[in-house]
């Protein structure tokens, strides 16, 4: 049995432009995600939200949000 999971993560109270940032720096890395992957990213009202979307491995998962979460993370510091 092959799991299948979805998970959204908002970040919310973002500005127009901090928003994009984030995103900009983010889309490059959503080329080459792992197989069974996907990411899309969109804004709502004044939050980005991350939907992430997996099947089989859930270390992979959790491997790969924490790391475009860290990358928003930085990308939120240097916008700071």
């Amino acid at each position: 049995m092959s799991l299948d999971c979805k998970v959204q993560i908002y970040l919310n109270n973002l500005t127009p432009q901090k928003a994009e940032a984030v995103r900009k720096a983010i889309e490059p890395d959503n080329v080459n995600f792992p197989e069974n992957l996907s990411l899309h990213i969109e804004n709502v009202n004044n939050s980005l939200v991350f939907t992430f979307h997996g099947k089989g491995n859930i270390r992979t998962l959790i491997s790969t949000i924490d790391e475009v979460l860290e990358h928003a993370q930085i990308v939120l510091r240097v916008t700071s």
